[in-house]
């Protein structure tokens, strides 16, 4: 078996590639990917035991337990920034640092089953939400503080279908590397 890269190892599917025009179909294929990530996740980590969740997905990266915890977080952020969005005029976010959050206890040690109920939670209500959301409105955006880059909402939907299936894939790869399934 090849050894991946350092590269391939921390972007197995490839780093974001969103399009500077989206269209509907588009728009259409990143919510279903949103729509069917928290199932697909639960099916993977859920054979899993604690000495597995408890695996780097890459040396100096992550464990299992903590990309899921992640997850949630950060997927929870996108949905509140998605509401900011809509109901302010071109609010600059607030960022938080997903490594130190990572290193909280909760999300070294915190049984996953929280946040894959906290994901199916937040993506069935960004989902829902996303639906009843027009086209004009998914051209409205929000200011990153990091860069201040504007960030339109409907590439917000590509960023985010996107880093649902980056995660899923270190964990894939992880667990095809270790003979895991």
């Amino acid at each position: 078996m090849e050894v991946p890269t350092l590269e391939q190892l921390k972007y197995p599917i490839g780093q974001a590639n969103i399009p500077s025009t989206i269209s509907e179909e588009q728009i259409k294929s990143w919510i279903g990917i949103l729509e069917e990530f928290p199932a697909k996740l639960k099916a993977l980590v859920t054979p899993l035991n604690d000495q597995q969740l408890d695996t780097p997905y890459r040396k100096d990266g992550w464990t299992v337990r903590q990309v899921v915890h992640h997850l949630a977080d950060s997927h929870h952020h996108s949905y509140i920034r998605f509401k900011w969005t809509l109901t302010e005029n071109n609010p600059t976010i607030k960022a938080y640092f997903e490594q130190h959050w990572a290193e909280l206890h909760d999300s070294k040690s915190a049984p996953i089953d929280l946040s894959l109920n906290a994901l199916a939670s937040t993506h069935a209500k960004l989902v829902y939400f996303l639906k009843g959301v027009s086209n004009e409105e998914l051209e409205q955006h929000f200011v990153h503080p990091e860069t201040n880059a504007e960030v339109k909402l409907n590439t917000n939907i590509g960023i985010y279908a996107w880093h649902s299936q980056h995660h899923y894939a270190h964990i894939e790869s992880l667990m095809r590397r270790k003979g895991w399934m």
